[in-house]
């Protein structure tokens, strides 16, 4: 995962070469949110980029979120960045196994893109409108989630890297 939202990217462009008091509150939970592009990497790209939580077309995050089969965005923790923490320069990397619950049907989006996990997004909420993405990628080996099946994150398999 290597690209920052719009959205971060003025924040902390605001934050640390402006000194804009309250330009970026960091969140104090993030959240991994889990995302299917029914085929179309670059729409679905683009949404994470520039769109918001609404679920009306394909310029919007929420078109392409998981919607159903019991799933719910989860909770994250990072070590700590840079070669402190045993990574690359400008890397941070989660530092314990994200496990969503095991899908109650097969995984599917507002938009009916199907249940092909393709992205994943570090969101600053678990929920909710006012949700903003900050960090998304796009997985190396997309997953079929179907209904019995459990979408897993290991400890360190989830790098950032602003470098």
């Amino acid at each position: 995962m290597s690209a920052a939202s719009n959205y971060l990217e003025d924040k902390l462009l605001d934050h640390t070469l402006r000194g804009t008091a309250g330009a970026y509150t960091a969140p104090s939970t993030v959240y991994v949110a889990l995302f299917a592009s029914g085929g179309d990497n670059t729409a679905l790209t683009n949404a994470l980029e520039t769109g918001t939580s609404s679920t009306s077309g394909t310029g919007n995050w929420g078109y392409y979120e998981i919607n159903n089969g019991g799933y719910a965005r989860q909770a994250v923790s990072f070590g700590a960045a840079g070669t402190a923490g045993g990574y690359t320069t400008g890397t941070i990397k989660n530092n314990a196994t994200v496990s969503f619950d095991p899908a109650s049907a097969d995984y599917d989006t507002a938009g009916s893109t199907g249940n092909v996990v393709t992205h994943i997004a570090i969101m600053d909420d678990s929920s909710g409108a006012s949700t903003e993405c900050l960090y998304y990628g796009l997985l190396s080996t997309s997953k079929t989630v179907s209904s019995g099946d459990q979408f897993t994150i290991s400890n360190g398999n989830l790098a950032i890297s602003l470098a």
